[in-house]
């Protein structure tokens, strides 16, 4: 999970870009205008910050300034300004990147995702489906942001399914990759796994998909 800082002076948009980051399993600091974007920047741990240009007090060109004098945190400009000439003021101020209103908030959050990865804040081998994201090097599970908790065999099923969506596995298969091949239980097994599973998951439970007399699939 990530800290994204989020400036911009229209509550509505910024209150819409917080829900978006939060519900891509990452932190939210927002500011109302450059000043207050400025002040993040300092008082908080930002791993990335989405910057209007703009905002009263101080313009997202100046804020994206004096933070690359700060730090090298991914900037990315989110604004209503498609001018060619604003985007390549942009970049030669030091942002990485620029989206223009309106967006597509997928888009949006998978270009945040990729700044974080590149600037080495989510590690490479993340596995990720809407606020559902998989840690295999840590061993952990987050939606929306808060870690679920997952049993063993839980966690590798889920691993497999993530590492292979929208493949059909059946019950038997699930119980040789998850349980191994010595397993003496029956497919029930599965079942019970699977409805505790989804529970977890909450929101994002509903990626795992039951095929009737074919076995589960995870879809995006």
């Amino acid at each position: 999970m990530a800290t994204i800082l989020i400036a911009e002076d229209e509550k509505e948009m910024r209150e819409i870009l917080a829900d978006c980051m939060r519900r891509g399993g990452h932190a939210c600091v927002t500011a109302e205008d450059g000043i207050e974007a400025v002040m993040a920047l300092k008082n908080h741990a930002v791993d990335l910050a989405i910057l209007d240009i703009m905002m009263p007090h101080l313009d997202g060109f100046s804020v994206c300034r004096i933070a690359r004098e700060m730090n090298s945190v991914p900037i990315l400009f989110l604004t209503a300004k498609s001018d060619e000439n604003d985007k390549l003021k942009g970049y030669e101020y030091g942002a990485d990147d620029y989206m223009t209103k309106p967006f597509s908030p997928k888009i949006l959050l998978a270009k945040v995702n990729a700044l974080l990865r590149r600037a080495g804040n989510i590690p490479q081998d993340a596995l990720q489906a809407g606020t559902l994201i998989l840690y295999p090097s840590s061993r952990q599970v987050t939606v929306n942001g808060m870690e679920a908790e997952l049993t063993h065999k839980e966690f590798e099923m889920l691993r497999l399914f993530m590492q292979n969506k929208n493949q059909v596995f059946s019950r038997e298969q699930l119980l040789n990759r998850v349980w191994g091949y010595d397993y003496e239980g029956n497919t029930r097994t599965v079942d019970t796994h699977i409805k505790t599973l989804r529970q977890k998951l909450g929101s994002e439970g509903h990626h795992i998909v039951t095929l009737i007399r074919s076995g589960y699939k995870f879809e995006e």
